[in-house]
């Protein structure tokens, strides 16, 4: 292997199927870490909800966490509050996902807003899945159960993926069945495993 330590990040929007790619790479024998995870832990530390709880004035539940479709309803229904939220749990959580990254081999890591946040400099590659947009809305309406307009409000926060150049990085067309796509991510993972020969 020419490096030592490889970190390649895993994207696309809400909806594209990155978590379905990072899981086919998991099986595949990799490390792979997810930020959404990172945020799980974060979000059941007793530091952090404190500091949530004075930043987001209301999003406690009763018994002391946070309630996340009240923080959620409120900060994708805000700009301002979204840029907040983010400023506040994307430093914290990249540097857990970065040391937890530090060791010898090949690194996976699923960050939903990478470009967003600039983040991307952070990785030596970066898989990008793209879906068509319809196909994400339904998906999300059927995982967690919201309206379609208040998914097309999630998309809309982040990058217009129909419209980004992504030439430099592996890119991922999540069109077709599990089977297409498993079989689309062994290819990606082939190229990696050749670039580092």
């Amino acid at each position: 292997m020419k490096q030592n330590n490889f970190k390649v990040a895993i994207t696309g929007g809400i909806g594209s199927g990155k978590s379905a790619v990072a899981e086919i790479i998991a099986e595949s024998g990799y490390n792979v870490i997810s930020c959404d995870d990172e945020y799980k832990k974060l979000l059941s530390e007793r530091e952090f909800i404190s500091k949530l709880s004075l930043q987001f004035v209301g999003v406690a539940a009763p018994d002391g966490s946070i309630d996340k479709r009240k923080l959620s309803e409120r900060v994708f229904n805000n700009e301002a509050e979204l840029k907040k939220l983010n400023a506040l749990t994307h430093p914290l959580i990249m540097k857990r996902v970065l040391k937890a990254m530090q060791g010898k081999g090949v690194y996976f890591c699923e960050v939903p807003l990478l470009f967003e946040g600039g983040f991307e400099k952070l990785f030596d590659g970066v898989i990008v899945v793209l879906r068509d947009r319809n196909e994400r809305i339904s998906a999300v309406v059927e995982r967690d159960n919201l309206t379609e307009k208040k998914v097309e409000i999630r998309i809309n926060s982040q990058i217009n993926y129909e419209n980004f150049e992504f030439k430099e990085y592996y890119v991922i067309h999540n069109n077709g069945n599990l089977s297409d796509l498993r079989l689309k991510t062994r290819v990606i993972l082939q190229q990696i495993e050749k670039s580092l020969q």
